[in-house]
């Protein structure tokens, strides 16, 4: 139970996601309280809120685009008014077509940047003072692309990158009040979003098969596998770990 003596609540943007709603049930199943943001999927959002209340995390949601600065800062507002806020967990990431940077348009990179990159640095100017008040902490979902990059996954590892750098530049700059910040970056998963991607067919039986030669433990990762890390990372086990990036991919970036 590392979050039964946190006051206030842990915030997880993209709750409904594979790896946002892991993350979501085991903060709760470790003793914190849990609020999320969604993007549209509302029935996927009351399911999740069901589970927290069943594990009396004292749950809320709201749908947010964290391109909506206002938006995000009306939300933490209210968590602040309910307990103020712990911890941060920043797993959005929207669905990206595997396809050659040369491929890629402008307007279609624009887009995936300000989703990410605005999203994240959004939702942290809003976070940051609860977290100074609480001497919390900041866990970003990135993906381990940014250290071994996989042909035709620039348009998700570039704007991951950029976060990733500003995580450490968060490490440096929010240390002095007592803010931690890291980074999870997983690699290929069975289930979440690469479960869609390969249901889509984004992945031929020859990819997976050759990204699984790739890993030196031959097989793929779990939501659930990212979540334990993360919530390592959020809980005072990590204490005097701050501005790292750590990877969840079975040794593929070894």
């Amino acid at each position: 139970m590392d979050f039964q003596d946190s006051e206030g609540y842990a915030l997880v943007t993209g709750g409904t996601g594979g790896i946002g709603s892991a993350v979501c049930r085991l903060l709760g199943e470790q003793g914190s309280k849990v609020a999320f943001t969604y993007f549209q999927n509302e029935e996927a959002a009351e399911e999740l809120e069901a589970t927290l209340d069943s594990l009396e995390t004292a749950p809320f949601s709201r749908p947010l685009d964290l391109r909506n600065a206002d938006a995000i800062s009306s939300f933490v507002d209210f968590l602040e008014e309910k307990g103020g806020i712990h911890t941060l967990v920043h797993t959005v990431g929207p669905q990206v077509p595997q396809t050659h940077l040369s491929k890629v348009s402008p307007a279609l990179f624009k887009e995936h940047a300000e989703l990410e990159i605005n999203g994240f640095f959004n939702t942290v100017q809003a976070v940051l003072p609860c977290l100074r008040a609480s001497k919390g902490s900041i866990v970003a979902v990135t993906s381990a692309a940014t250290d071994r990059y996989p042909i035709r996954d620039g348009l998700s590892a570039g704007p991951k990158a950029a976060v990733e750098m500003l995580i450490r530049g968060l490490a440096a700059e929010e240390g002095k009040y007592g803010v931690r910040a890291n980074a999870v970056g997983p690699g290929m998963l069975s289930d979440g979003m690469a479960e869609d991607l390969i249901a889509k067919g984004e992945y031929s039986q020859q990819d997976l098969d050759i990204a699984t030669k790739n890993i030196p433990l031959s097989r793929f990762g779990k939501a659930s596998d990212v979540a334990e890390a993360v919530c390592f990372l959020a809980s005072k086990r990590a204490n005097y770990i701050s501005g790292q990036i750590l990877n969840i991919d079975g040794g593929y970036t070894a």
